[in-house]
């Protein structure tokens, strides 16, 4: 419902054959284009803000161009950049990229794939990722203390220097190498382009990063590779056989691609890289020692392709954990309540819903009560002109439900800030005039930002902060929890402020606000912010549990958004580092109004000197 900025998506070809051999079999000089093609489209979820193609053919002679790179802006990315792909661009080495920004950086210079050029082919370097990096500051200065001049500052282009100077010095130790071995002239460049160890390259590189990621390159000799962070954050998949190599962010892709089974398809490890040498075999090697496995939670919940096979059962487990919540939120009466999702990516986790109150002999009623239409084009200047126009986004089915009779349990796959929910789901909802409505999400309640690759990076952004500190800075006495001694709220807050700021690397001191509160107290908080004025029905949250969470998607166990237990020191650092810049920018010489505390305009909250 609330849309957020998925991570970016990534797709990798490498033909095995000659290219002649793909014409002939498939009747086409673009096979490799074409399959290209339809990896990104059925990627498009992960990125619709950018898209970039790169090829590397193997055989052009000197004077012709050999490593190939198209890029675009907005939706239609991919069909403009595929419009501009002629014969001459085939080549054997292929990638793209679909692009979300994660850093507030736009513009045709931030899409991927990112080219550093060179007379020498093996030091051409061509990167792509689905990545975010928490120390990029660090690395930054590491390159400039080598004496290095990075043009631009971002983690893209860092990483791009970082690695094309390690691909340099390897490409000069061949060269040593070869000069020892007594070759000149064009039989050291050949034993160069023959013997490039991209597993040297790789560890010399991934060793100064902090993040969740998945890089993927190609360099101009022919060399092709892809790496996995060593807590397994963010995914990758691949598949090999002796027509072709291809790897892809999600499983379903490379099998709508390719006519594949699951049991067809790997997946990459923890520190893991497959690494493609010009020769076209293939290996996998350890890069970096794999850590305490985080794979990504919310790739499962919300972020991923549902049409995986594991990842449909998981989600349709994750609503189906719900129906003892439900069924006390609504008093046992589902007789007299009507279930329904918000559009679509919670589609499945109502299947699990409804399953699981049909498992338990209830005979429930479901419909679909709200519809999304097409994206209104808030245009219009004016704040209350513009809200006016958000709230149409949705429309609901009239007569749906009995007036004052039914509850209504709507699913979700997750509540973030909470603005759609205030500013339209509630409010035509109430047209309905359900006797109570129940807002369920399918994840837990989401406290902390993401580092790794998501556009969740604010403390502010998210509804469940905001209702504790609402919680925490009311004139009536806080709650009391083991090691906050008799801490007031703006006391405790004062203290987590001062611990982040002093030490942010010792643990996420955030999580101390949240410890006074219980889930229930929050969500009543959260209700009372997100409740539109002159709204009759009554409201109730429902949220996932943490261990149903863990139970439902066993194999992903990265839960910082939920947690704060982030797997990365980068991630913990930059959680303190949030709460600090939220406190500084919030602090103020006067109380806030009950209206700011309720979230209901921009509040700077008042604490005690």
């Amino acid at each position: 419902m609330e849309q957020l900025k998925h991570e970016c998506g990534v797709a990798m070809i490498r033909l095995l054959k000659p290219l002649d051999y793909y014409e002939k079999k498939f009747g086409t000089w673009a096979y490799g284009f074409n399959k290209l093609y339809l990896m990104m489209e059925k990627q498009h979820n992960r990125g619709q803000e950018g898209a970039g193609i790169a090829s590397v053919s193997l055989n052009n002679e000197p004077g012709m161009e050999y490593m190939f790179r198209e890029k675009a802006e907005g939706k239609d990315a991919i069909t403009e950049i595929f419009s501009r792909v002629t014969q001459d661009m085939a080549g054997e080495l292929l990638m793209g990229h679909l692009r979300y920004s994660t850093t507030g950086k736009s513009g045709l210079t931030f899409v991927h794939p990112f080219l550093r050029r060179n007379n020498w082919r093996a030091k051409n370097l061509c990167l792509c990722g689905n990545f975010n990096m928490t120390n990029i500051d660090e690395v930054f200065q590491f390159l400039t203390s080598q004496g290095q001049s990075p043009r631009i500052f971002g983690d893209s282009y860092i990483t791009l220097e970082l690695m094309g100077h390690r691909l340099d010095r390897e490409v000069e130790r061949l060269f040593e190498e070869a000069k020892a071995k007594g070759l000149e002239g064009l039989d050291i460049t050949r034993y160069i382009d023959d013997h490039v160890e991209m597993a040297n390259v790789l560890r010399k590189t991934m060793e100064h990063f902090d993040g969740g990621y998945v890089m993927g390159g190609l360099t101009g000799s022919g060399e092709m590779f892809a790496v996995r962070d060593s807590w397994g954050i963010r995914p990758a998949f691949y598949y090999r056989d002796d027509e072709i190599i291809a790897l892809a962010s999600e499983r379903p892709v490379l099998q709508t691609t390719f006519n594949l089974q699951c049991e067809n398809i790997h997946e990459l490890k923890p520190g893991e890289a497959l690494i493609v040498r010009r020769n076209g075999e293939s290996h996998l090697e350890q890069i970096m020692p794999a850590q305490k496995l985080s794979a990504c939670s919310f790739e499962r919940i919300y972020f991923s392709r549902g049409s995986d096979r594991d990842i449909y059962q998981e989600r349709k487990r994750l609503g189906e954990q719900l129906t003892p919540a439900i069924l006390k939120a609504i008093d046992g009466d589902v007789e007299n309540t009507v279930f329904s999702y918000i559009p679509n990516t919670a589609e499945v986790a109502y299947y699990g819903m409804t399953d699981g109150f049909r498992q338990q002999g209830y005979n429930v009623r479901t419909e679909k009560v709200v519809w999304k239409d097409i994206k209104l084009r808030t245009f219009i200047s004016a704040n209350t002109e513009r809200n006016d126009l958000a709230a149409h986004v949705y429309d609901i089915s009239y007569g749906s439900l009995r007036p004052y009779e039914d509850n209504l349990v709507i699913i979700d796959d997750s509540i973030v800030r909470g603005t759609t929910l205030r500013e339209s789901i509630f409010k035509i909802l109430d047209r309905l005039h359900p006797k109570k409505i129940v807002m369920v999400s399918s994840s837990p309640q989401i406290r902390y930002p993401d580092y790794y690759g998501i556009d969740m990076a604010r403390l502010e952004e998210f509804c469940a902060f905001r209702a504790t500190m609402a919680l925490s800075l009311t004139p009536t006495p806080s709650p009391k929890s083991e090691g906050n001694g008799n801490l007031s709220g703006r006391e405790l807050i004062q203290e987590v402020y001062r611990a982040c700021k002093d030490r942010p690397l010792e643990a996420n001191h955030v999580r101390r606000i949240y410890e006074p509160f219980t889930v229930e107290e929050i969500n009543q908080k959260i209700v009372e912010m997100l409740r539109p004025k002159d709204m009759q029905a009554p409201i109730e949250l429902v949220f996932q549990s943490i261990d149903g969470l863990h139970e439902a998607c066993p194999n992903h166990p990265g839960d910082w958004y939920f947690t704060g237990h982030y797997p990365t020191p980068g991630g913990t650092r930059l959680v303190n580092q949030a709460f600090v810049s939220w406190y500084e920018d919030n602090c103020h010489t006067h109380p806030p109004t009950s209206k700011q505390l309720l979230g209901r305009s921009n509040w700077k909250p008042y604490f005690a000197s």
